[in-house]
């Protein structure tokens, strides 16, 4: 597996774990990482997933208005944690981090959607990251 999708992948556990857990970002960040061991933890794959969380946690407002325009007859709160917090990863994606082409995004958080999440999954957040798509291109 490629550092960077186990990294979004390791981002995602710990966005589930704030959601469901409502604790903060940082210590929710700190716990996560006692249970491995920096032999087993490279520290570029850590530092990627750290910048996710925090990207998506500092903008969390705006990363839920936009899935919230495009997730036309649901509402946030009632999607299954995963996908809600997929939909979060690669929105905070699309927006915010322009070193990362928009495809590569939308075809990560839909490997991981459809992975973590049930089989209409990756339709689902295919369809919604790629109406932010179009909206951010200039």
């Amino acid at each position: 597996m490629r550092k960077r999708t186990r990294a979004r992948e390791i981002a995602l556990q710990i966005l589930y774990q704030i959601d469901v857990t409502r604790d903060n970002p940082e210590s929710t960040i700190e716990n996560f990482w006692q249970g491995y061991t920096e032999s087993v933890l490279e520290n570029d794959l850590k530092d990627f997933s750290e910048e996710l969380v925090r990207g998506v946690s500092h903008n969390i407002s705006l990363i839920d208005e936009k899935i919230t325009l495009y997730a036309a007859n649901w509402q946030l709160d009632r999607m299954a944690v995963v996908d809600r917090n997929i939909l979060r990863l690669g929105c905070y994606e699309l927006l915010f981090r322009d070193d990362i082409p928009p495809k590569v995004s939308i075809n990560e958080a839909v490997e991981i959607a459809k992975k973590y999440s049930d089989v209409e999954a990756g339709k689902f957040v295919n369809a919604i990251l790629d109406k932010v798509r179009i909206e951010k291109k200039p």
